[in-house]
C-alpha cells in the first residue's frame, strides 16, 4: 500500500529529513490463503474408517418355534473363562469332572491361550465341528474379551460362541481365584 509523506514545516530552514515508517506488511491474504488451506485439506483428506471385526451371527430361523440344535460334544469343544486381572481359565469337562485340577490357567501371549486352543482342535474327535466356547465373567475387562475373539482370527476358528458362566463353573472359577 502506498502511503504519501508530507513534508513538515517547523518555520526553520535546513535540510529536511523524512520520517522512518515501521514497515507494515498487510497480513489479511495470508489469512484468506490459510482457511483455504485448511479448507482444500479438509475436502480431500479420507477419515480413517473404524476397524471392525465381522461376527458371523447365526440365521434367525423362519418357525420361530423351532429351535437348532446347539448341543456340543465336549470332545469337539474348548471352554474358555475370561476373569478378572487378564486372567483366563480353560476346561473340557463337564459338570461332574471339573473340579480345582481339570480347570486350567493360561494367558493372552501366543504360548499361551493360542497353543491351547491349537492343541484342544487337535485332539478334537471331528475338526470341523470343534467350537470354542467363550464365557466372560463379570469381572472381566472388554479389551480381554476382544483379545480372545483376535485370537479366533488368528486361530482361524470360525465357530466360536459366546455364553454366560454356568453357575457350577463360577463356583470354582471363584476358588480357583480366591473369592
Amino acid at each position: 500500500m502506498a502511503e504519501v509523506q508530507v513534508k513538515d514545516s517547523s518555520g526553520k530552514g535546513g535540510k529536511v529529513r523524512s520520517k522512518k515508517q515501521v514497515p507494515h506488511v498487510d497480513l489479511t491474504p495470508m489469512v484468506d490463503l490459510a482457511f483455504l488451506l485448511i479448507t482444500f485439506f479438509m475436502l480431500v483428506t479420507t477419515f480413517n474408517k473404524p476397524n471392525v471385526m465381522d461376527l458371523g451371527l447365526p440365521a434367525k430361523p423362519k418357525d420361530p418355534k423351532q429351535q437348532p440344535d446347539t448341543e456340543i460334544k465336549l470332545s469337539n469343544s474348548i471352554s474358555l473363562i475370561i476373569g478378572k486381572d487378564n486372567k483366563i481359565f480353560y476346561h473340557q469337562q463337564d459338570q461332574a469332572g471339573l473340579n480345582d485340577q481339570t480347570l486350567l490357567e493360561t494367558n493372552f501371549d501366543r504360548e499361551g491361550i493360542r497353543q491351547v486352543v491349537e492343541q484342544a482342535k487337535a485332539r478334537a474327535a471331528n475338526k470341523d465341528l470343534f467350537t470354542v466356547i467363550i464365557k466372560p465373567t463379570d469381572d472381566a475387562i472388554y479389551k480381554n474379551f476382544v483379545d480372545m475373539l483376535d485370537e479366533m482370527a488368528i486361530t482361524k476358528n470360525e465357530r466360536y460362541g459366546v455364553t454366560d458362566v454356568k453357575p457350577w463353573e463360577l463356583a470354582i472359577y471363584k476358588r480357583k481365584v480366591g473369592e
